[in-house]
């Protein structure tokens, strides 16, 4: 992937794109604002989530541990991955254990960021997506924009052509004369994904909370194909991040409020998933919880940055932030999106590459993302701090920076310099030209006239009338 700006300046040309997500983006920022109006202790609730989170965070290698004992004691198990080639690798080996050739997934994030699909693709191994958003990314040979709505920008006709011409080589082909309305696409959508549910022996998800001292995890949906993956398939994998751990059941109290009208301005999800352990005649017979690192560690160590490992992936700083409605998710060059997607990306990653080096400048830094982030992520303070260590590693437009800075410093600690500096630039400011050079200088130039310079300096001027 290009940097953020080369691919945000190809994204802003797409007018159908940006339609959609202005469209999207409204809607559900306004519904959300609506559902946090009826609590009245919405402050102290988003207060409360920071401080379990802050907590937790502290003490992360305690709770990962008794998590570990309460899963195996209610007959789990559990792998450490401390990255996403092991993660795979651990995975692709559990489904292959089971003699089977196809998987359904609910949405994960988790699985996204470290190309699990892909993997286990190579490995011969068929990953079907069970979420409609998800399955109409896969379909369409696509990747996710946004947390929670992976195909937002897509309209209703998009996503009808795509069904139509996609689904039966993955399964159930669209029914004849499929059109766009919304009951007929998610029907089209259910006929399909039902047969796959009903023949699929492994099921692998992700968790949007586990709980350390009953080792229970927890999936929140709208749709109820998680709650079938959950349950119809003889072996659960749940590839989860170690910051998704909470300490005590009664934490959940808060998160259950909070996270269903942040992200979908709902009172409360419609499927609500717990499972601890197995158990038999009812669910999966084996369960597996991956727990991944893939960079957290990292993150935890950095005081200001950590913060990011609050997120409960609501996604409701990206429906405020002017920046990705125009740009959209693509161009953050990862599956994370938006606001909180340039701080935690580059934490994850690191910053060598151009793409994650350009995420924490994906900003205007208005604050209106820390304003609606229901555990107080200070997104703006997470944002400077990383441009701090991008300018600080250096990079092509860092070392021009610092060389116009360093010239600067001279010229301004010589007073002749300076002084013969002014003269000529007063000399020739008629021949100055009036737009800048360079596409990006031109573009701002095309539409803002430059400051004319004086014709004296300043300090000549001074020395005539205030000597």
């Amino acid at each position: 992937m290009p940097a953020f700006p080369k691919a945000a300046h190809e994204a802003v040309r797409d007018e159908r794109l940006r339609a959609n997500l202005r469209h999207a983006t409204h809607t559900i920022r306004d519904k959300r604002a609506r559902a946090v109006a009826e609590l009245d202790d919405w402050a102290a609730l988003r207060e409360a989530g920071k401080r379990i989170k802050d907590d937790t965070l502290r003490h992360l290698d305690t709770y990962l541990l008794q998590l570990e004992e309460s899963v195996t004691a209610a007959g789990g198990t559990v792998h450490w991955a401390a990255d996403a080639a092991e993660a795979n690798r651990i995975v692709t080996d559990l489904v292959k254990a089971t003699g089977e050739t196809e998987v359904v997934k609910v949405k994960s994030m988790a699985t996204q960021e470290i190309g699990l699909n892909e993997h286990l693709e190579a490995e011969g191994i068929a990953a079907y997506e069970t979420d409609l958003a998800e399955l109409i990314v896969q379909l369409g040979e696509d990747r996710p924009s946004h947390i929670l709505v992976p195909a937002i920008h897509r309209n209703r006709g998009e996503i009808r052509d795509i069904f139509r011409e996609k689904m039966g080589s993955w399964g159930r082909p669209a029914p004849d004369g499929l059109s766009d309305t919304p009951a007929e696409l998610a029907e089209a959508a259910r006929l399909h994904l039902r047969e796959k549910f009903l023949r699929a022996r492994v099921g692998i998800s992700g968790a949007n909370f586990m709980v350390a001292e009953t080792g229970t995890l927890v999936v929140v949906e709208s749709e109820g194909n998680g709650r079938m993956c959950l349950t119809l398939p003889e072996t659960l994998i749940s590839v989860v991040g170690i910051e998704k751990v909470v300490p005590t059941w009664r934490d959940l109290e808060v998160f259950l409020q909070t996270l269903p009208r942040s992200s979908t301005a709902e009172r409360m999800n419609p499927y609500t998933s717990m499972w601890t352990g197995t158990t038999d005649g009812d669910g999966p017979s084996a369960f597996h919880l991956v727990l991944l690192d893939n960079g957290r560690t990292d993150a935890l160590a950095d005081e200001v940055g950590r913060q990011a490992l609050r997120c409960i992936r609501c996604s409701a700083c990206l429906n405020v932030c002017p920046v990705y409605e125009r740009a959209g998710g693509h161009a953050y060059g990862s599956v994370y999106p938006g606001p909180i997607g340039a701080i935690l990306t580059p934490q994850l990653r690191g910053t060598a590459s151009e793409v994650d080096a350009s995420l924490p400048y994906a900003s205007s830094l208005c604050g209106a993302c820390y304003e609606v982030c229901p555990v107080a992520i200070d997104i703006p303070e997470v944002l400077v701090h990383l441009r701090e260590r991008v300018a600080e590693e250096g990079g092509r437009g860092h070392r021009l920076e610092r060389a116009a800075i360093k010239a600067a410093t001279w010229v301004l600690d010589h007073p002749g310099a300076l002084t013969a500096g002014e003269r000529l630039a007063s000399a020739a400011r008629k021949a100055l030209p009036k737009r800048l050079p360079g596409p990006g200088a031109r573009q701002w130039t095309d539409h803002r006239d430059l400051p004319e310079l004086p014709a004296e300096p300043f300090r000549e001027w001074w020395r005539k009338n205030r000597t």
